[in-house]
């Protein structure tokens, strides 16, 4: 179940309740001893009575420590189910959308066919990020294409071609170490004062701003670029 970019408040009311009626609460960490940040996000509805069961999901590039890591999740998620208990795995924003819980749903599919479950949506950054700036996701006709921050200058001047002949407004994800050649590629083509910078949405420490105001400095892992190139013909 997604809870959320990182404000307790945006948990939807089908959240809450299925974190209430849980026996167990699982969520991911990067490495044994961690909280992880999706705990923190639902710690407010977090019960101290309730079990935790904290699922390592190590930040790797390396195909199989992954796929072991998805495995093992599914198997201890339906051995709690097995004992009797009711269980909800958080994702931290959306459950669907770019999260671990995905590859987690296909491996509970494969190894555990008839294990029910459920999936409860939530809000994700790109979308908390564009409310908190009064910044239009999309418009009317425009498509909305939300993808990670491309690896080379190259890729990301043909994501932004594509996005400007199509009418697509761009959210670009984990932008991270990347904002350094990003800023000016983008300052090149005049795109700076409009697109939105979003850094920990919904945490205390959020920032958000045009990205104009970000210097050209490594950001965090958790910051994302709404870039919009064009607007409709008809606006008030």
């Amino acid at each position: 179940m997604g809870v959320g970019p990182g404000d307790p408040d945006l948990l939807t009311v089908a959240a809450v309740r299925a974190i209430e009626a849980a026996a167990t609460i699982a969520y991911p960490v990067a490495r044994e001893g961690a909280e992880g940040m999706a705990a923190a996000v639902a710690g407010p509805w977090i019960d101290p009575g309730q079990r935790r069961l904290p699922l390592v999901f190590p930040m790797v590039a390396a195909a199989e420590p992954r796929r072991q890591a998805w495995q093992a999740a599914a198997d201890r998620l339906a051995a709690e189910v097995a004992q009797g208990r009711s269980v909800v795995l958080l994702c931290e924003g959306d459950v669907s959308l770019f999260a671990s819980s995905s590859y987690v749903l296909l491996a509970l599919r494969d190894r555990h066919p008839a294990l029910p479950v459920r999936l409860i949506p939530g809000i994700s950054a790109v979308a908390a990020a564009a409310a908190a700036g009064a910044w239009p996701l999309a418009l009317q006709q425009e498509g909305l294409l939300i993808r990670p921050t491309p690896e080379e200058p190259g890729q990301l001047e043909d994501l932004l071609a594509q996005a400007a002949a199509a009418g697509w407004v761009l959210a670009l994800l984990k932008l991270g170490g990347r904002w350094p050649w990003v800023r000016p590629l983008l300052a090149e083509r005049g795109l700076l004062a409009d697109a939105l910078f979003a850094q920990r949405v919904g945490w205390p420490d959020q920032r958000l701003c045009p990205a104009a105001e970000v210097p050209a400095a490594e950001v965090p892992y958790f910051s994302l670029l709404l870039i919009r190139q064009g607007w409709p013909a008809v606006l008030p």
